[in-house]
């Protein structure tokens, strides 16, 4: 017995220690590697249409001492907000403070945020307030159901796409064809800020959330095999149709990650990547299927703690069958003797 809770054991420790990576993997805002250039924080200095502006802003955005609105809670608005420094980072790290309010109920509210790490910016269009075939990645915070037929997937909902230019956004379908991964969270009306954690290093894409206000990071998507270039721009794009919602940005903090790199890595011309995720299939292989599903979701810790669990289940179930059978054998043989 003590055998056995010592092998159990095991995938708790490893259980806990992932989650520990995972919540100590995130910065905690070292302010020695904010990029100030390309971080969005009060009194929002820097923002405006001057050639020394920073960050630009178009449509319904308006800019106060305390948010950046992206949307009044109106019908038909879009608005952004972009940064005109172009990122030269390969590993970075961009963690948003935003609110989504309205005085619409259950259901009665749209459409919602989307941040943008794009190859061109200011770019006004049909995908939450920017343009379709967007080149880069895209993160949807998006709280209005489309696809009445998805109900696997509860609303609001957190979701990554990454595009190279040649797929359009499948509104009918809210995305879900292209989608990386994500997680439902309630996000609206809250008393206080929510907040995202986007970190791309190495190839992965990892997106955490704080909804709480806790300072506790819960992982909403991660992957590999992710191939983002440098060179591009981070925006924020907000949009409302027949139903609506306040859009709040409060800030936009980008941090470098310190990261070695390979030689080889190292002398890539990073400005010529072209975005893709080498982990999922052709989407033209993924037409036919209605769910959607043509990627494998990452393992997360309990995933993992259930597998390990399963396959030690398996080993003691095979034990005791192996110990009957071997039994059996031995009485069988002392008859014969």
């Amino acid at each position: 017995m003590r055998g056995f809770c010592t092998f159990i054991s095991r995938p708790l420790l490893f259980l806990l220690l992932h989650f520990t990576l995972v919540k100590c993997d995130i910065t905690d805002g070292n302010a020695e590697h904010l990029k100030r250039e390309h971080s969005l924080m009060k009194p929002y200095q820097g923002v405006g249409s001057s050639p020394s502006s920073q960050w630009d802003f178009w449509g319904s955005t308006l800019v106060t001492s305390s948010y950046v609105r992206l949307t009044p809670d109106e019908r038909s608005r879009q608005g952004s907000i972009w940064n005109t420094v172009p990122v030269y980072l390969k590993d970075w790290e961009m963690h948003v403070q935003y609110k989504i309010h309205g005085s619409g109920k259950k259901n009665l509210h749209g459409d919602g945020i989307a941040i943008w790490y794009t190859k061109e910016r200011l770019h006004p269009g049909p995908v939450f307030g920017n343009q379709d075939h967007f080149v880069g990645l895209a993160l949807f915070v998006d709280t209005f159901r489309n696809d009445l037929h998805g109900m696997d997937r509860s609303f609001p909902y957190i979701y990554a796409i990454v595009n190279n230019g040649s797929l359009p956004y499948d509104h009918g379908n809210d995305g879900r064809n292209s989608e990386l991964g994500g997680c439902s969270s309630e996000i609206r009306n809250k008393d206080h800020d929510t907040y995202l954690a986007i970190r791309y290093s190495k190839g992965r894409l990892t997106v955490m959330i704080d909804i709480d206000d806790k300072n506790e990071w819960k992982e909403c998507v991660d992957i590999g095999g992710v191939r983002l270039p440098t060179g591009y721009y981070f925006g924020a794009s907000a949009a409302t149709g027949d139903l609506s919602d306040n859009h709040d940005i409060i800030s936009m903090k980008m941090y470098q990650l310190m990261v070695e790199h390979t030689p080889d890595e190292d002398s890539l011309d990073w400005t010529k990547i072209e975005p893709s995720v080498s982990l999922l299939k052709s989407p033209k292989d993924n037409i036919d299927d209605p769910t959607g599903n043509f990627r494998s979701t990452p393992l997360t810790g309990w995933k993992v703690f259930l597998l390990l669990l399963c396959a030690l289940l398996g080993i003691v179930v095979c034990g005791v069958v192996g110990a009957v059978v071997f039994q059996k054998r031995q009485e069988r043989n002392r008859r014969f003797y």
